[in-house]
């Protein structure tokens, strides 16, 4: 199994740079940020763009993949977006992975841009012709597409990513539409659990981790797609306790994730209060420690 974490757009680089450095030589797999104008209840303080930030964190890494978590059709469109992504993947040397979402509802990142909440088929359906249209300008020299939510006319692509024959699409679903554009598009999957629940227990969420695998696993087998071609990225930190709360809570949950087959866990980096508030000591004892077992963990699922 990998671990990933996710380091929040939300500090002036002098202090943001040691934590991705550190991220890579504490030996995390890959190390991602949020791909939002603003989020939740940190809307009003200090936040930053994610593209921008993962082109620094490129240049002070080496070897750690990075990602957005997740980029999503809410305010990009994708003929600019590719061009970001092109250029990201280029000057990480083949290092990203691209994180995509539908975006959710009654978001800042809708509100901040005046735009209108979309029901659920609706967003799906827009986040459908994101991933196509976004697989298609990563992918060929010249794109001509017109679709209801996004047009592109003779878009350029030249010259490609470094990753061919596109950078790797994360694609995060925890519906049956949304699983069905992953399971085609996808090189890996992301899921935050079910959805169904509202403040669940602890075992409840994790059964409907375990739910939503199995329709996922339903899903791949519907278009003949074995499941050992697709990774599995479990995020952590949506389960009522924070992953990295303890050294034993990290274990508990990466021992569970196993048994369900995924491949790879995202955790938060800990902040020094509010969400994902934690200690740093904690994190560092979680690599040096728990991730030499997790290199050589076989995955059951």
């Amino acid at each position: 199994m990998r671990v990933g974490v996710v380091i929040l757009p939300e500090y002036r680089w002098w202090v943001a740079e040691p934590k991705w450095r550190a991220a890579e030589e504490l030996g995390f797999s890959h190390a991602w940020t949020y791909d939002h104008l603003g989020w939740r209840t940190l809307v009003d303080g200090p936040w930053f763009s994610a593209v921008p930030t993962l082109t620094a964190a490129a240049a002070v890494t080496s070897r750690i993949r990075l990602g957005t978590l997740v980029a999503s059709p809410v305010f990009r469109h994708p003929v600019p977006f590719a061009r970001e992504v092109l250029t990201l993947d280029d000057l990480s040397d083949g290092r990203l992975n691209l994180g995509l979402g539908s975006g959710g509802t009654g978001s800042y990142d809708t509100t901040a841009i005046g735009g209108q909440d979309l029901t659920p088929q609706q967003r799906t359906q827009r986040f459908g012709e994101f991933v196509e249209l976004l697989d298609l300008l990563l992918t060929r020299d010249k794109t001509t597409w017109k679709g209801e939510h996004f047009v592109a006319e003779e878009a350029r692509g030249y010259p490609g990513c470094v990753q061919r024959p596109r950078v790797p699409f994360v694609v995060a679903a925890d519906g049956p539409k949304a699983m069905n554009i992953a399971a085609r598009y996808g090189t890996g999957w992301i899921t935050t659990g079910s959805r169904r629940l509202e403040n669940p227990s602890y075992e409840d969420w994790w059964r409907g981790v375990a739910q939503v695998t199995k329709r996922f696993n339903e899903e791949l087998a519907s278009i003949n797609r074995a499941k050992g071609t697709i990774d599995r990225y479990l995020n952590l930190d949506s389960a009522p306790v924070y992953s990295l709360s303890s050294v034993e809570a990290f274990q508990d949950a990466a021992g569970r994730a196993r048994e369900l087959g995924f491949t790879d866990l995202i955790v938060h980096w800990p902040r020094s209060e509010g969400v994902y508030f934690g200690h740093e000591t904690v994190l560092e004892q979680v690599a040096g420690d728990v991730f030499p077992g997790l290199a050589d963990s076989e995955i059951r699922g």
